[in-house]
């Protein structure tokens, strides 16, 4: 098994996210129950905007950081690894400083002659004091990921979770119940994020003072080069930050295209400002927060794979990048396609058993934007593998492309009154489909790497077909009996356990996957006395 394993480290930020996402399915849900899609709408303006202002701390610098500590360490400069952690820790702090105070400058201006959702300031107001602490979480998360330590991000993710979970539902209960307003009760949902990204961070320093003495330690081993000049650190921090900072902006940048067209254009063909409002809470609010959930798993092998690649490349490991890149298309498709096809397939009852109070369009805007989890999957992954070869340009490229395919059809589309809000979803699955075809491309070119139609493309296919048919069967014999509550969650569960064996069976997941996680190897020989368990020929 390899000790230093990109899927080693994934398994781990992926129990987290599990956790993570769990937390958030039981904020989401009940706060999308209590003030409605039209409360989830103003909730939800807030959102792409502080995302597309944090992911320049969040994404760019924390993956720039682990990119460059890896090589050090890789180079045996210890001391180097340490000042790049300091450099960025202060360049963050600025930077949280700023944004915190331009956002809550702006946010009457934006609400008002921008987005023209006027109920959605106290949202956005809230949301600007996170944008102080979380740069300084994001800082300590790039360090120790660059120390190929996942632990210290995992645990910060899911306490900074939990504290966004349990103070902001608590805030929106209690102001909902006070009968103030939705737009107030918004707003203290929002909040949540403050409050988490102080226990996040709290959680997270308390990990680093710890480990300190060590650190130091390995600082004043070479102390020479840990006197690298700041300004040389700050341009190599840069040179990598910026272009991942525009490719994580556009995937915010894709959500204000929505939430900038989609509320005009409803209300162009005729719709209220409150029912535009609703739909694209159901587009945003709802059905989109499904869609992000196998990302749990794809964003945990994007954050592993790049100090990985990048070592690799650094030490002309081309067979080591090659095997890489391919296990982790390969584990992205096995996750991917069966949660797009799954969430096709249950579309209406997997929203009438979650959101019972909406109305049966929910169900149809899930099933107009299930696929989009393959796409979003496959692409956050091969842009991982980018990343780490040196070539973080591409995938911003790429995604810039398919974010101006999402600006036409969504601008089109959307204004069709029989797909209405629908029209947003499929031009968000087109703008996910042309930019992680366009990143294939690149990645196999770049890599080398050689990617068997039968493992990669058939086996997952004819899995997932198998799964979908007896999901649907068993939900149409066991609804009438039981009820959509219980034959739904039944469905969902013998499909899973149906996919899981045919998997084996057909050997779509391999020997070599298991071997590479924690505990693999005992679960691959338990595996292979059953005979289920192949190689990759």
């Amino acid at each position: 098994m390899k000790k230093d394993s990109f899927l080693k480290g994934a398994a781990i930020l992926g129990v987290a996210g599990v956790v993570v996402k769990v937390l958030g399915a039981f904020f989401r849900i009940p706060l999308g129950r209590i003030i409605g899609s039209e409360g989830m709408g103003y909730y939800q303006v807030g959102y792409p905007i502080y995302t597309l202002i944090l992911s320049f701390a969040a994404q760019g610098f924390p993956t720039a950081m682990s990119k460059l500590i890896s090589e050090k360490r890789a180079r045996g400069n210890y001391g180097g690894a340490h000042k790049v952690f300091k450099t960025s820790f202060y360049i963050l702090l600025a930077f949280g400083i700023v944004s915190s105070l331009s956002l809550a400058l702006g946010a009457r201006f934006l609400v008002d002659k921008i987005i023209e959702s006027p109920n959605s300031y106290y949202a956005i107001l809230a949301l600007a004091p996170a944008l102080f602490f979380v740069p300084l979480l994001a800082a300590y998360r790039g360090y120790f990921q660059g120390m190929k330590n996942m632990t210290p991000t995992a645990v910060s993710q899911v306490v900074e979770q939990f504290g966004r979970v349990i103070i902001g539902l608590a805030l929106a209960i209690i102001i909902f119940n006070a009968g103030i307003g939705l737009q107030y009760a918004a707003a203290g949902a929002a909040f949540g994020a403050t409050i988490g990204g102080i226990t996040g961070l709290f959680i997270i320093y308390y990990i680093y003072s710890k480990e300190k003495a060590k650190i130091l330690a390995q600082f004043e081993v070479i102390p020479d080069e840990a006197q690298e000049p700041s300004k040389g650190i700050i341009r190599d921090l840069l040179k990598v930050a910026i272009p991942i900072t525009l490719g994580s902006a556009v995937l915010p940048l894709i959500t204000m295209v929505d939430t900038m067209i989609v509320l005009r254009r409803l209300q162009e063909i005729g719709f209220s400002y409150e029912e535009a409002n609703s739909l694209f809470g159901q587009l945003t609010g709802m059905a989109a927060t499904l869609i992000n959930l196998p990302q749990v798993f794809t964003v945990a092998l994007a954050m592993s794979i790049v100090p990985v690649i990048s070592e690799a490349v650094t030490k002309g490991d081309r067979e080591g990048i090659k095997s890489d890149s391919q296990s982790a298309i390969r584990v992205a498709m096995l996750i991917g396609l069966p949660a797009a096809v799954g969430l096709a397939v249950l579309a209406n009852p997997i929203m009438m058993l979650l959101y019972p109070n909406e109305p049966a369009t929910l169900g149809e805007v899930m099933l107009y934007l299930s696929f989009a989890a393959l796409f979003l999957t496959q692409l956050q992954t091969m842009t991982g593998i980018l990343q780490g070869l040196g070539k973080p340009f591409i995938p911003v490229r790429n995604l810039m492309i398919g974010a101006v395919v999402k600006f036409v059809l969504t601008y089109v589309l959307t204004g069709i009154p029989a797909l209405n809000v629908k029209g947003a979803a499929l031009g968000t699955v087109a703008a996910y489909l042309v930019a992680a075809l366009l990143n294939f491309i690149e990645v196999k070119r770049r890599t080398e790497a050689k990617f068997n139609i039968v493992q990669f493309i058939v086996k997952p296919v004819v899995s997932v077909a198998l799964m979908a048919a007896v999901v649907s069967a068993s939900y149409m014999v066991l609804n009438p009996m039981i009820g959509n509550k219980l034959s739904t969650a039944l469905s969902i569960g013998v499909g899973a356990a149906v996919y899981g064996i045919v998997l084996l069976v057909s050997g779509a997941i391999t020997q070599e996957d298991f071997e590479l996680l924690p505990k693999g190897q005992k679960i691959a020989k338990v595996l292979r006395k059953t005979g289920l368990l192949k190689g990759v020929k």
